[in-house]
């Protein structure tokens, strides 16, 4: 009877000890996640602090900009000893400001002029952008479809045309929604809700290749974005990259520039799209630097090959005038980078 006993008491003690262990180990596990997050909290606020300066440097440098330049400006050259317009700098690369911010912060400004505007766009420039997107021999009344559910969705009736799409249609969806029935769109997003519209751009960046500010109608190739260039008439990927080549070397000035990289037949087609003037609005993009990864396996670091990973960073829209504070249209924390990459042509 007693080693009965004792053998209660041994098993009692045991799965005491193991349920203290457990309960140690719990409480354990919750006080390191607890400061694991009060960490990252902490992290996450430093960073926000430090983007939404290097976001307001970036206000005061286009500010700036739309001011006379100071007697001490240093002018920068071309390898032909031509004037660079520091304006062009705005089309996505990364910026040293003239306000620095930290040295681990990544900011970069696109100049909206140089993006495709969809405010006021005409059905020619319209039916123009959709045949380039079907390719070659686009299907006639496939592209007559588009346009007539562009035109239901941006007049002001609800009456459809010809193999078009409006209020009766749109509600019967899943889920359903009305037509905006104007032709002011609220964002460059709302373009997927126009029926076809969405399977037309799918795989499209369409915050990097449109806008819907200003009035402006042309693009300015020395802005231009890869995914605005993509949608435009005349160009393929490899005139892309030797525009953007061009660009890093040189700034357009002139549509014979342009000319003289591409083929007359592409050319002609573009043509009509080039433009030269700048924007008053912009997309501001701020994070912090992505480390260093090395070229090659067993590199040194003094050698490390910079590379932005980045897709994904705090983004504002702002308007920017000279004697007011910039005006924000829209914030978003995890703003898509247009493509930025240098230019990918062999030397």
């Amino acid at each position: 009877m007693m080693f009965r006993q004792r053998g209660s008491v041994i098993i009692i003690v045991l799965w005491t000890s193991v349920l203290l262990t457990v309960l140690v180990t719990v409480m354990a596990g919750k006080v390191q996640l607890s400061a694991k997050t009060a960490f990252h909290n902490r992290a996450a606020v430093t960073d926000l602090a430090r983007i939404n300066s290097a976001v307001n440097q970036a206000e005061m440098e286009l500010m700036l900009e739309r001011m006379v330049a100071p007697i001490d400006r240093v002018v920068e050259l071309d390898e032909d000893g031509n004037f660079r317009n520091p304006y062009y700098r705005f089309n996505g690369q990364p910026l040293a400001l003239y306000y620095p911010i930290d040295e681990d912060m990544v900011v970069r400004v696109y100049d909206h002029a140089g993006k495709v505007n969809l405010s006021g766009i005409r059905p020619a420039q319209l039916q123009l952008l959709i045949e380039k997107r079907l390719g070659p021999d686009p299907d006639y009344q496939q592209v007559q479809d588009l346009i007539t559910a562009w035109n239901d969705w941006t007049d002001l009736n609800d009456g459809a045309g010809i193999n078009g799409a409006e209020k009766e249609y749109y509600e019967s969806l899943d889920p359903p929604y009305s037509p905006r029935n104007n032709g002011e769109l609220d964002s460059v997003e709302e373009l997927r809700l126009i029926r076809g519209f969405d399977e037309l751009f799918k795989d499209v960046n369409l915050d990097a290749a449109f806008t819907i500010y200003g009035n402006g109608q042309n693009v300015n190739l020395n802005f231009a974005t890869r995914e605005a260039m993509q949608i435009l008439p005349g160009l393929t990927d490899e005139y892309i990259e030797e525009i953007i080549a061009y660009r890093e070397k040189h700034d357009f000035i002139s549509k014979q520039q342009v000319g003289e990289l591409l083929p007359t037949e592409n050319f002609v087609e573009l043509s009509n799209w080039i433009g030269f003037t700048y924007s008053s609005f912009y997309s501001i993009f701020a994070y912090p630097k992505p480390p260093l990864e090395n070229e090659e396996q067993g590199q040194e670091e003094s050698d490390a090959e910079e590379i932005d990973t980045v897709s994904q960073a705090y983004m504002e829209i702002v308007e920017i005038s000279k004697d007011a504070r910039a005006k924000v249209f829209k914030v978003d924390p995890y703003g898509r980078l247009p493509d930025s990459r240098p230019a990918q042509v062999e030397d």
